[in-house]
């Protein structure tokens, strides 16, 4: 059995390193990433001259700001480097299919857990949509017992790939996911006011219903998206296939994390001001900025394990964020509670709702998520080094 170390990291600090200290070190690198993402684009717009406050209503003021038209130069522009990548990744995964040693069997039966959610899935699945009269007041709200069902699953597959899973292996950790992402998910919502990547369909006129309408739905984004990368962490074409890649150890590495910063910092201050060319660095920044803190730190990141090969980690993070991305568009395609895109330049061949190149976001998307559960296990555990738990 492979250890949990796969999962986020395996240590914080040097052994003996006062558990207070790497407590208050995490709490400041959320406190400095909060900062950052709370204070550039607004300073941006207030050093340009533009007005403040169409970008802080709340609700949000949809339609504030006019996207570019779609253009083809810059279509290849995105696909061609996004190819690139991409390919020789699909390339090494079909690789590890054919590397893996022998039959995987499953550990356990699926447990009645998982098909219990399967059931409260489906019919939720049902629920959202269809339109009937008296489920009109309940129709909004559909995306919770959705999700809810689907981290539940996930983690029923885990356990059935494995004996293992976060809801069983690490309960506490498991329910902090919930109210840590819905803090996570608000500050993506907070940046695309500065972007406009999405707007909402139907969006209530108090902020307080706003706010309590969309909580619910949002706490479930980390849970289903590191549930996720637990299961497909042992999927034979990343454990056999990504083991042991490219190896990518950049000199002076300080020197790159406060390049990572500065490029961030400057991207966030001026997302506003240009939204058309920058709207990409809503996915981008959070991950640029916590991991050169990081590295600053002389700390794991999600990045950490490529300097020597290992690119499961990253490899899975970035599948879960993808594979959690299709079923968010495609469960809001025919929801009432669902959303629209606007991206500009590349806004074509829509799959479902979203443009087919903005599903590219969900591969940084996914890495922020274990970077964010990384630091959550952190300060959890206050800064202690991880036990050797076996799964």
């Amino acid at each position: 059995m492979e250890t949990l170390v796969e999962i986020f990291s395996e240590k914080d600090g040097p052994s003996g390193r006062p558990g207070l200290n790497i407590l208050c070190r995490a709490l400041s690198k959320l406190a400095l990433l909060a900062l950052m993402l709370l204070g550039l684009p607004p300073l941006g717009l207030v050093l340009t001259g533009m007005p403040l406050r169409p970008y802080l209503a709340f609700p949000p003021e949809a339609g504030n700001i006019s996207h570019a038209p779609f253009s083809w130069a810059i279509f290849f522009l995105f696909c061609l480097p996004l190819l690139g990548f991409m390919v020789p990744l699909i390339a090494q995964g079909c690789r590890g299919f054919r590397i893996r040693r022998g039959k995987q069997l499953p550990a356990h039966p699926f447990p009645w857990w998982g098909w219990a959610s399967l059931l409260t899935g489906s019919a939720a699945w049902f629920m959202a949509w269809t339109r009937f009269d008296w489920f009109r007041p309940f129709q909004m709200h559909t995306f919770t017992p959705l999700w809810l069902s689907f981290v539940i699953i996930v983690n029923g597959l885990s356990y059935r790939r494995k004996g293992c899973c976060l809801l069983l292996d690490r309960p506490v950790f498991f329910l902090l996911l919930f109210p840590a992402s819905a803090l996570f998910w608000w500050f993506f919502e907070y940046l695309n006011r500065f972007v406009g990547n999405w707007s909402y369909v139907t969006v209530p006129a108090s902020g307080w219903s706003y706010f309590w309408r969309a909580t619910p739905p949002f706490s479930t984004v980390l849970p289903a998206v590191l549930s996720t990368k637990v299961w497909l962490a042992e999927a034979p074409w990343i454990r056999e296939g990504f083991k042991d890649y490219i190896r990518i150890d950049l000199p002076r590495p300080r020197i790159w994390a406060w390049a990572a910063l500065m490029a961030a910092g400057m991207g966030l201050l001026a997302i506003g001001v240009w939204p058309d060319y920058l709207f990409w660095l809503l996915w981008v920044s959070p991950l640029l900025i916590l991991t050169g803190f990081q590295v600053l730190s002389g700390e794991q990141n999600v990045l950490s394990g490529i300097a020597g090969g290992d690119w499961r980690l990253v490899i899975s993070s970035s599948a879960a964020g993808l594979f959690c991305g299709w079923f968010w568009e495609m469960w809001n395609y025919l929801s009432l509670a669902g959303w629209t895109y606007h991206i500009p330049f590349v806004h074509r061949f829509q799959v479902f709702e979203m443009p087919i190149v903005g599903y590219a976001g969900y591969l940084p998307f996914g890495l922020e998520c274990a970077a964010v559960g990384m630091l959550l296990d952190q300060v959890l555990r206050k800064g202690k080094i991880r036990e050797e738990t076996r799964w």
